[in-house]
């Protein structure tokens, strides 16, 4: 395998991909280009496994004329990148695989398009791979700190230096979460995002049918920026831009089957209150929205109408990451009545809800709580702890079952 270009940053998702390979025969790791799929492969298996990047144009030729042959030049243990590039490779993969079920780890496949991965993967490697997702980088990854719980999940953790910092808080939120951006502080930011969403474009969504006008498709990502953290009416997007709205929906899943996006849904009880059913829309980076929205600068963000979206959508992120790096699936909803009460985030944990209500201001005040309160009051014995979370440095009660939690302790 090629060298590392930069340094390694050690991953949450390392233990279960090693388990993962030691007991299916395949392991398929999808996740967002560029969030260190690769890298991650080459520092467990780098010595083991040969890799083999599939995006070559010859390369794609050479297993599309001769799927046999190919696997047979490329004998297991292998890693192939970016398996969407040849997926008529996997029904030979299936076949190698089960003329011996007995061997595991042989086949390490790579995807940054769950959409088109999807059903052949399901169709041909049912019962015989592992799935697994890596997302950019945790702020607990990104810190050395891989392995921390969640801010409910353990006794308090002391805020670092740079986590008490108005202007690291901050600046974190325009980098995101791209290993390549986290380890190397020097590059600029902004157009680091620009060269990826260009990339992004032409590699990923050109190749989707879905996708026929890119103009309109980027400009889709600039509403959505806008609308970042908003209950999203697809209607009006789609009057917006000009589309029918079958087509916004095709967009968003796209979004969202690409790792883009992340979909927030609203979570339904039998409580006797009209809920909306409404889903709201984050980017999955907060660099990526940070980009889409124009933003250089941490005071212009943090000052700025999308402070509140930027804020949410770096909790968001936070939790979504730390739970799929355990190899688990995030369940996270966000809770509102039509009278207007919302509760941010709602994460299943433990058999219980936690409410999370995202606060712009550093200094919590105890009406903050007040949407968790009457959450907590409405969901009864499965409620668990509400938190608020802000970009401040203090951590303190601000009622029965309610604690204002730094982000950085999150």
């Amino acid at each position: 395998m090629s060298p590392r270009p930069f340094p390694y940053i050690r991953r949450s998702l390392e233990t279960v991909l090693r388990r993962a390979s030691a007991e299916f025969p395949a392991v398929v790791l999808t996740g967002p280009r560029q969030s260190g799929k690769t890298t991650l492969l080459q520092r467990l298996f780098g010595e083991s496994c040969r890799y083999v990047s599939l995006e070559p144009p010859d390369v794609q030729a050479s297993a599309a004329e001769d799927p046999r042959g190919f696997l047979e030049s490329y004998p297991p243990p292998v890693v192939f990148d970016e398996i969407q590039s040849a997926p008529q490779l996997l029904p030979y993969i299936k076949e190698k695989i089960d003329a011996d079920r007995t061997a595991a780890g042989r086949y390490l496949l790579t995807g940054s398009q769950n959409l088109l991965l999807s059903q052949r993967v399901t169709e041909s490697l049912a019962g015989r791979a592992a799935f697994l997702r890596l997302l950019p980088l945790s702020r607990r990854e990104a810190e050395g700190s891989p392995e921390r719980p969640l801010g409910w999940e353990a006794p308090a953790v002391p805020s670092s230096a740079a986590e008490r910092s108005f202007g690291g808080l901050w600046e974190g939120f325009l980098r995101g979460g791209y290993p390549e951006l986290v380890a190397q502080p020097e590059r600029d930011p902004y157009l680091w995002h620009s060269s990826y969403l260009q990339t992004y474009l032409e590699r990923d969504v050109r190749t989707l049918r879905q996708v026929g006008d890119l103009t309109q498709y980027r400009n889709l990502l600039r509403m959505l920026a806008a609308r970042s953290a908003q209950l999203l009416n697809l209607t009006d997007v789609a009057r917006d831009l000009g589309v029918a709205v079958n087509t916004i929906r095709a967009w968003l899943s796209v979004l969202e089957a690409t790792y883009q996006v992340t979909v927030v849904r609203p979570y339904f009880a039998n409580v006797g209150k009209r809920l909306v059913k409404t889903p709201k829309v984050y980017f999955a980076d907060v660099g990526t929205l940070c980009h889409l929205a124009g933003l250089k600068d941490p005071e212009h963000a943090a000052a700025g109408p999308m402070g509140d979206a930027i804020l949410e959508t770096a909790v968001v992120s936070e939790i979504v990451r730390t739970i799929t790096h355990r190899g688990e699936e995030p369940r996270v909803f966000f809770w509102r009545t039509t009278a207007g009460t919302e509760v941010d985030f709602v994460v299943e944990s433990a058999g219980r809800l936690i409410p999370i209500e995202v606060k712009l201001s550093g200094t919590p005040r105890t009406r903050m709580a007040s949407a968790i309160r009457t959450f907590r009051q409405d969901l009864g014995s499965v409620a668990g702890p509400g938190y608020v979370v802000h970009p401040g440095d203090v951590r303190l009660p601000l009622g029965p079952g309610v604690t204002a939690l730094p982000f950085g302790a999150l």
